[in-house]
C-alpha cells in the first residue's frame, strides 16, 4: 500500500548524503554555501564527520550543526548544516569502502524513511555507486527502485524523468540491455508511464495541459516499416488511445530530430524508448543543471543527473550545480504541492 504523507511549504528537504567517497558531500557542502540565505531549509541523514571533512579540503567550509528531529533543520539552518544522526565514517575521496556504502545506504533509508512520514518536504540524493551499495546488500537496480518498493509501488509506477532548464526527457526502459527494449515495450507500458509523467507535471511543475512528444524507437521512426515495425505496431496506438484520453501527444518523432533546437520549444517533455535515446541529449545540453526526478512516488524526490565521479572526488574540480538545481527543483516541487 501506498504512502500517504502532507508536503506542507514549513517543512525541510531530506538529503541522503550519497557515497561519501564520491563527490556527494563536497556537492553537498558547496550547495549549502549558496543556498544558506533565503532558501527551505535542509538537512543531510548522517556524515557530519564526512561533510567536515569534504567542505574543508575542497573549498567550501561547512559547519554542521547535530539535530535530533527533522523539525530542529530550520532553527539550525542559519548557524551550519544540520545533520540528522550521528552515523559517520572517514573522508576517503576517491577510496569507496564498505564503511562508506554502509553510510550512504543508511542516509538513504532513512532521509527517505523522513520524507515518507511527512517529517521533510521532499527528499534529494546525491550520487550513490550501485556496485558498493550491493556490497553492504542492497538488491535494487537503481534509487527509483528502491523508492518504488518502499513506497508501495510496482516498478513501473515510478518514473525516471531528467529535467534541466529547457528540456526534460524520460526514458520509458532504463537499465536493460539496448536488445531487449523490444521486447520490453509494449503500447501498455507507453500509455502507463506517459499518464504518469502527465499527471506529475500537472501537479509538480503547474503544467495543466503537459505536451508530450514520444520518440520512435528505429531511424526515421521505422520509415513506413522499412526499418522495423514498433512504431506502427506499438508506439502509433499508444499515442492514439493517449490522445483518445485527452492528452496533447506528438508523435513518433524520429530521435535525430526531437532534440534539435527548433523542435524542443514545441514540447514539455520527451518520452523516449531507451535510456541513452533520453540521456544522451539532457547531458550534452543541460549537464551542469541536469536534475532526476522520480515521478509518480508519494513523495517528491530529486537528484543531480551524474554520477560519484570517483575519479575527481577531492580534488576540488566537482561542480555543485546540478546538485544546486536538485534542491531547487525540490524545493519548487514541494511549494507546488502543498499549494495545490
Amino acid at each position: 500500500m501506498a504512502v500517504e504523507t502532507a508536503s506542507g511549504s514549513d517543512l525541510p528537504l531530506a538529503i541522503a548524503l550519497g557515497d561519501p567517497a564520491g563527490i556527494g558531500p563536497e556537492i553537498v557542502c558547496a550547495s549549502y554555501a549558496r543556498l544558506k540565505e533565503g532558501q527551505r531549509p535542509f538537512f543531510v541523514v548522517g556524515g557530519a564527520t564526512v561533510l567536515e571533512a569534504a567542505g574543508a579540503k575542497n573549498g567550501s567550509p561547512c559547519p554542521t550543526v547535530r539535530i535530533a528531529a527533522p523539525e530542529d533543520a530550520a532553527e539550525a539552518f542559519a548557524t551550519g548544516l544540520p545533520v540528522l544522526g550521528d552515523m559517520d565514517a572517514a573522508y576517503r575521496p576517491a577510496h569507496p569502502d564498505e564503511e562508506g556504502a554502509a553510510l550512504a545506504l543508511h542516509s538513504l533509508a532513512e532521509a527517505t524513511r523522513c520524507t515518507l512520514l511527512g517529517r521533510a518536504a521532499g527528499l534529494v540524493t546525491a550520487p550513490v555507486s550501485k556496485a558498493q551499495l550491493g556490497t553492504v546488500g542492497f538488491e535494487y537496480p537503481g534509487q527509483t527502485e528502491f523508492l518504488a518498493h518502499v513506497s508501495g509501488l510496482a516498478p513501473d509506477d515510478a518514473v525516471m524523468m531528467l529535467a534541466g532548464p529547457t528540456l526534460r526527457t524520460v526514458p520509458l526502459t532504463v537499465h536493460v540491455a539496448l536488445g531487449d527494449v523490444p521486447r520490453i515495450l509494449s503500447s501498455e507500458l507507453i500509455i502507463h508511464k506517459a499518464k504518469i509523467v502527465a499527471a506529475a507535471l500537472k501537479r509538480d511543475f503547474g503544467l495543466d495541459n503537459p505536451r508530450i512528444a514520444i520518440a520512435g524507437l528505429n531511424p526515421h521512426s521505422g520509415e513506413n516499416g522499412m526499418f522495423g515495425d514498433e512504431e506502427g505496431r506499438l508506439i502509433e496506438p499508444a499515442i492514439a488511445a493517449l490522445r483518445e484520453d485527452g492528452l496533447d501527444v506528438k508523435g513518433p518523432v524520429p530521435g535525430d530530430a526531437l532534440f534539435t533546437p527548433i523542435m524542443r520549444p514545441d514540447y514539455d517533455v520527451a518520452l523516449c524508448m531507451y535510456h541513452d535515446q533520453a540521456l544522451i541529449p539532457i547531458k550534452a545540453i543541460e549537464f551542469d543543471q541536469g536534475v532526476n526526478v522520480t515521478l509518480g512516488l508519494p513523495i517528491i524526490r530529486t537528484s543531480p543527473d551524474h554520477g560519484t565521479a570517483f575519479d575527481i572526488a577531492g580534488t576540488g574540480r566537482a561542480d555543485a550545480s546540478a546538485m544546486v538545481a536538485a534542491i531547487r527543483l525540490a524545493d519548487s516541487c514541494a511549494t507546488l504541492r502543498a499549494d495545490g
